[in-house]
């Protein structure tokens, strides 16, 4: 077998070899770096990955002739456009250690016949401030202590009227992927008092079979019960800005929005517009469109929102170990033909 990996300021180029020889130890492995410089230009790159597309930017030069006998193309974050797709004559897998898909053309790798697969690295820490966020908003732990740090001992808030306990809330989850699920068994344990999930791809009888007490119902049913709403899904074509004016206005004036999956998902200006005129109780973003937040960005100026800048996956291990967790999942999908991380496992089948 033949792997070509493609490492970056990120997760290095060793890593990735380590991942690949899990797969086969005896494997051919030709390497490349996908070079934007220092970790701050990284992160430039890749945001206009994320909001443009694969096309967006350009993968290493000798990637394209590398590709040419590779059966098996591991990354990071390397763009991954039809272009290099094509010159890949032997693909057979695409492999990336992260959960976002940006960076991938994954219909032209669909209509070349080859799985795509990727893996949530950070998902406990991500589904941990996910539920941290809903407590900082539901009691106003941020702003408290904001206050006290400015010498304002505060007691009064937007949601001072309607501030209960979670345990009698109902929570909404727009997406129930690994994320999701990982969520809603944290919020049951904690007690919440019901939990719902939106996700078209999935069955009740999913659910039940692995013993999780979340009911599925429709996207206006969970954005009009729902006292929190959860945001895990992924950003494509079809989901952009899909959190919109008209799921937002069935939301009651008490409930929270959390969004720790993408900006793009939720239209900024129907969100922002419902939060300046009280017609949500209050939300809170790990996510932005624009990362820094600008100058003169409305966001800064409401008081029913908590911010924190797009920390929810940041934790010491998830990075080094991500490529030994795309190796275990290639592996559990090539020993079984099945998997939840081959994103477009379906469009194959079909």
């Amino acid at each position: 077998m033949k792997f070509l990996v493609i490492g970056d300021v990120v997760v290095p180029v060793d890593l990735l070899v380590e991942a690949a020889k899990t797969l086969d130890p005896d494997a051919e492995i030709e390497t490349s770096y996908w070079d934007t410089g220092a970790r701050s230009e990284f992160n430039k790159h890749s945001l206009n990955l994320e909001k443009n597309g694969p096309s967006a930017e350009r993968p290493p030069a000798d990637a394209y002739e590398k590709i040419a006998g590779a059966d098996v193309l591991l990354v990071h974050f390397c763009p991954v456009a039809e272009e290099l797709i094509e010159a890949g004559k032997n693909l057979k897998l695409i492999g990336t250690c992260r959960g976002g898909m940006e960076h991938i053309d994954v219909p032209a790798a669909t209509a070349h016949g080859i799985p795509v697969i990727h893996c949530i690295r950070n998902a406990e820490c991500t589904s941990d401030f996910a539920v941290g966020l809903m407590f900082a908003e539901t009691r106003n732990i941020a702003r408290a202590h904001a206050a006290l740090k400015q010498g304002v001992w505060r007691k009064d808030y937007v949601n001072s009227g309607y501030t209960t306990s979670m345990c009698e809330m109902t929570l909404g989850l727009v997406g129930l992927g690994h994320i999701g699920k990982l969520v809603a068994k944290k919020c049951l344990g904690i007690g919440m008092k019901r939990v719902i999930a939106y996700d078209p791809y999935l069955k009740q009888e999913q659910l039940d079979a692995i013993g999780l007490d979340v009911q599925l119902v429709d996207e206006e049913t969970l954005f009009r019960d729902s006292d929190i709403v959860s945001l895990h899904m992924r950003l494509t074509p079809e989901t952009k800005g899909c959190i919109n004016e008209r799921l937002l206005s069935l939301m009651k004036p008490t409930a929270c929005l959390i969004n720790t999956s993408r900006a793009g998902v939720l239209d900024k200006d129907a969100f922002v517009k419902a939060l300046q005129t009280r017609s949500i109780g209050g939300a809170a973003l790990d996510v932005f469109w624009e990362e820094p937040i600008p100058e003169g960005d409305p966001l800064l100026d409401l008081d029913n929102l908590t911010m924190t800048p797009h920390t929810a996956g940041n934790v010491v291990d998830a990075l080094p170990k991500s490529p030994l967790l795309l190796a275990k999942k290639i592996r559990e999908y090539w020993d079984t033909g099945k998997s939840d991380m081959v994103v477009n496992l379906k469009a194959l089948q079909a």
